[in-house]
C-alpha cells in the first residue's frame, strides 16, 4: 500500500480547474483524513466513499488513509469528487492498478450503494480536462451525452462504481459503452422547452411543439404592427426593448416571441450557453446542447441573488441575468420588481457579465443578454385607456413608473407605447401579421451585413459596438447626426442615449439595406428611444 494519484476538475463560477486527488493508505492510527481546502460536502465524502467501497463488496482499508486534493489554495466544493476520491483510494489499497487511473479525469457523485450519481457542471468541467491535455474522462451515465459535446475526449459513462473497476482492472473498453468525440449532435438533439421563464431554449421549429403544441409565432401578436416592428428591430441589433401598456395588450406576448426572431447560436456560444445551464443544473439529461438563444423570465419576487446570482455558504451559483446570456431576459411587471433588483440590472447591461464578491473571492458569470421591460402605466392599468378610467392618483402613478430609475431606462435601447387596438384595427391587421420565420430570415440578413461590417472587431452585433468605436470608426456625416445634436442642445437626449441612438440606427440602415445610416434612420432611432416620453 502507498500513494495513488487520479483527477478531477472543481469548478469556480462557470470555469473549472483540475484537482489532483491523492490518495496514501500507510501505517499509523486507523482513521481518514481530507485536507485540501474543502466544503462540507466533500468533508462528508469518507462516509459517502466508505459505504460506496463496502457496498459495492471492496474492503476499506484497515490503515490510515489520507486524502490530499491539490492545489490546496484552490477552493472546493460539492459532491463531484468522489469518485476520483474512491478510485484514488481503491489504487493506493493496490484493487486497482495505479498506472490506470492517473491520466482519465474521474467526475460523479457515489450513492451508499455504490451508485455513481449525476453532477452539475459536467460540461464546464469536460472543458477544463481537455484543455488540461486530458484524453479519457468518466463521467456518470446520465452526463455523458453533455460531456461528449467536448471534442477529443473519450467519454467513459459509468453506472456504478463495481462496473467502473472492473473496466481499470482490465482495461478493456469494450465492457462499458464509451463515447468517443461525440460532439456532433444536431441542433434535433437538443433540448425542447418553450420561452416559458424556465431558463431553457426552444431548439425545435416555431412550428412543432415538444408535446405537439405549437410553438409561439409573430403572427398570433394582432393589432400591435409598432410592437412587431420593436421587437424586429431588437432582434436585429440585440437591443434593449421597454413596453409600456395597459394590460391585456400582448405584451408578454410579444416578449415570449422575440426569441423565435433570433439566429440560431453559434457553436462557440452553444457550448458557452450550455455550459452555464450545466452548472445552474437546467440541463435536461440526455440531450444537453442549447443551440437557440435562451429565455428566462423571473418573477417578480425575486430577490437580487436568484436574478443576478450568489448563494451562501460558498456555493455561488448564476442568476437569470446569467440563464439568458446570450438570448432574452424578460421583467414582466417590472415596476413590481424590488428596486434594488432593477438597479443590480445597470452593470450587467453595460460590461456583458456581472461579478459577484464573496469572503472567498470573486467570481465572474457571463451575462450579455436583451432586457426586455413590460410596464403598466399606472398601478391600476388604465391610465390613457380612452374608456376606461384611471383610479389611481396622480401621486401612486409617478411613484408607480419611478421605480424605474433614470439610470435603468437610460439604458433601454427601443421604447414603445402598446395600445388597446380596436376591433377593427385587429380585423385589418391580420392581413399584414407574419410568420416568426420571415421576420427572422430579415433579423439573419441584418445581423450578416453587421457581422460582415464588424469583421476584426469583438463585436458581433450593434448593440455591443463601444462608444468610442462609434464616435471614430463608424461617426457618420453631419446631416446624419443633426436629430441628435438637436436633442443634445435640448435636454431630451443624454451622452449614454446618444449612443443608444447610434447603434438602433445602425441596425435599422442593416435593416433596409443600406450601407450606412442617413437622418431618417437617425430620427427613426431616437424617436424609439424617446417612445414612451
Amino acid at each position: 500500500m502507498a500513494v495513488a494519484r487520479t483527477r478531477c476538475v472543481a469548478l469556480v463560477g462557470v470555469n473549472g480547474h483540475i484537482v489532483e486527488v491523492e490518495a496514501d493508505v500507510g501505517p499509523g492510527v486507523v482513521g481518514t483524513h481530507f485536507i485540501g481546502l474543502l466544503d462540507m460536502a466533500i468533508s462528508e465524502a469518507r462516509g459517502r466513499v466508505r459505504s460506496a467501497l463496502i457496498n459495492s463488496r471492496f474492503d476499506w482499508p484497515d490503515a490510515r488513509v489520507t486524502v490530499s486534493l491539490f492545489p490546496a489554495s484552490l477552493p472546493k466544493r460539492g459532491s463531484i469528487f468522489d469518485l476520483a476520491i474512491a478510485i484514488a483510494v481503491l489504487a493506493a489499497a493496490r484493487a486497482v492498478p495505479v498506472q490506470r487511473v492517473a491520466e482519465p479525469v474521474f467526475l460523479g457523485e457515489l450513492g451508499l450503494d455504490g451508485r455513481v450519481r449525476p453532477v452539475r457542471g459536467v460540461l464546464p468541467a469536460a472543458l477544463a480536462a481537455a484543455e488540461a491535455g486530458a484524453r479519457t474522462i468518466v463521467v456518470p451515465s446520465l452526463n455523458a451525452a453533455e460531456a461528449a459535446l467536448v471534442p477529443g475526449l473519450t467519454v467513459v459513462p459509468v453506472v456504478s462504481l463495481g462496473e467502473l473497476v472492473e473496466w481499470l482492472r482490465s482495461g478493456d473498453l469494450r465492457r462499458l459503452p464509451v463515447v468517443a468525440d461525440a460532439a456532433s449532435l444536431s441542433p434535433d438533439d437538443a433540448p425542447a422547452a418553450g420561452p416559458g421563464g424556465t431558463g431553457l431554449v426552444a431548439d425545435k421549429p416555431p412550428s412543432a411543439g415538444p408535446y405537439g403544441r405549437r410553438e409561439p409565432d409573430m403572427r398570433d401578436v394582432v393589432g400591435q404592427p409598432v410592437g412587431r416592428k420593436a421587437l424586429e428591430v431588437c432582434a436585429a441589433g440585440g437591443h434593449n426593448l421597454w413596453m409600456l401598456g395597459p394590460p391585456g395588450t400582448g405584451k408578454t406576448m410579444l416578449a415570449e416571441r422575440l426569441p423565435t426572431l433570433l439566429p440560431p447560436l453559434e457553436p462557440d456560444q452553444a457550448l458557452e450557453v450550455t455550459a452555464i445551464h450545466s452548472v445552474a443544473g437546467t440541463l435536461p439529461p440526455g440531450r444537453p446542447l442549447l443551440t437557440r438563444p435562451p429565455f428566462t423570465a423571473p418573477h417578480h419576487t425575486a430577490t437580487v441573488a436568484a436574478v443576478v446570482g450568489g448563494g451562501s455558504g460558498g456555493l455561488v451559483r448564476p442568476g437569470a441575468v446569467s440563464l439568458s446570456h446570450r438570448g432574452v431576459l424578460f421583467l414582466d411587471e417590472a415596476p413590481e420588481f424590488q428596486t434594488s433588483v432593477l438597479d443590480s440590472l445597470r452593470q450587467p447591461l453595460e460590461s456583458g457579465k456581472v461579478t459577484i464578491a464573496r469572503a472567498m473571492g470573486t467570481i465572474t458569470f457571463p451575462a450579455r443578454f436583451a432586457l426586455v421591460l413590460a410596464a403598466n402605466p399606472c398601478p391600476c392599468g388604465n391610465s390613457g385607456t380612452p374608456g376606461h378610467p384611471c383610479r389611481c392618483t396622480p401621486t401612486a402613478r409617478r411613484r408607480y413608473l419611478a421605480r424605474l430609475s433614470g439610470p435603468l431606462i437610460d439604458r433601454i435601447d427601443v421604447k414603445v407605447r402598446i395600445g388597446r387596438a380596436t376591433r377593427a384595427e385587429l380585423l385589418a391587421d391580420r392581413h399584414f401579421t407574419e410568420p416568426s420565420q420571415v421576420v427572422a430570415d430579415r433579423v439573419l440578413i441584418a445581423r450578416e451585413r453587421a457581422a460582415k461590417r464588424l469583421a476584426g472587431t469583438p463585436w458581433r452585433s450593434n448593440a455591443e459596438v463601444a462608444s468610442a468605436a462609434l464616435h471614430n470608426d463608424f461617426r457618420l456625416s453631419a446631416g446624419a447626426l443633426a436629430p441628435l445634436h438637436r436633442g443634445l442642445d435640448l435636454g431630451t437626449l443624454s451622452a449614454r442615449g446618444l449612443d443608444r441612438v447610434l447603434r438602433v440606427a445602425w441596425t435599422l440602415s442593416d435593416l433596409s439595406g443600406k450601407d450606412r445610416p442617413g437622418e431618417p434612420e437617425t430620427s427613426a432611432a431616437l424617436a424609439m428611444w424617446l417612445g414612451v416620453e
